[in-house]
């Protein structure tokens, strides 16, 4: 029964949670899991943000098109383009600026990477919105780079928010999601406490 579902499925249940101690067969290879929209737009309910947006993980435009539609300039680049209209760029080689926001829900893998790099090239003020498990608040290294870089506020998800490998919304959402995320905003430059929040 070891790696079965509790319908004597083959596969484990980590292949639908999207979680990172499963087997590397069922992990997408580039850390590919897209964002359903409905997460970016209850955020921007939330958040107000810069005209200009940075999505650098942007897969095949979910959370990009649903922030367009928010009135947004969305500049969309990824390591594997997927789709038309996606910059082909590695984030984390980048050697410009950036003076305007960023949201994206970065390779979970890289998230910390990603961070750092966000908080090198923007400037003071401006926001970075990971979409990100509750569980990144944990570890050790983590609290390093919560020590460096406090987010502003936390939003934890009290309803469940889907991530889909691949982007097969469609055979996940059948599924369902047993991961609790959140938004974490950080803002260049601050240094206080960090509120927590619940939306959704």
């Amino acid at each position: 029964m070891a790696n079965k579902d509790w319908k004597g499925n083959g596969n484990s249940i980590y292949k639908t949670l999207g979680a990172s101690n499963h087997t590397e067969e069922e992990r997408e290879t580039n850390d590919y899991y897209a964002t359903e929209p409905k997460a970016v737009k209850l955020l921007l309910e939330l958040e107000k943000f810069s005209d200009d947006i940075w999505e650098p993980a942007c897969g095949e435009l979910s959370l990009s098109n649903e922030i367009k539609l928010h009135g947004y300039n969305v500049r969309s680049s990824d390591l594997i383009v997927r789709c038309e209209d996606v910059e082909q760029l590695d984030f984390l080689l980048y050697e410009g600026k950036w003076h305007n926001d960023i949201i994206t829900n970065p390779p979970y893998s890289k998230a910390s990477e990603f961070i750092e790099k966000c908080m090198e090239i923007t400037k003071e003020g401006n926001k970075i919105a990971m979409f990100l498990k509750v569980q990144f608040m944990e570890g050790k290294a983590r609290k390093k780079l919560f020590e460096k870089y406090p987010p502003k506020i936390i939003y934890v998800s009290s309803s469940r928010l889907l991530c889909a490998k691949n982007g097969a919304f469609e055979e996940f959402r059948k599924q369902g999601s047993a991961v609790c995320y959140a938004w974490y905003i950080f803002e260049k430059g601050y240094n206080g406490d960090t509120i927590l929040k619940w939306f959704n």
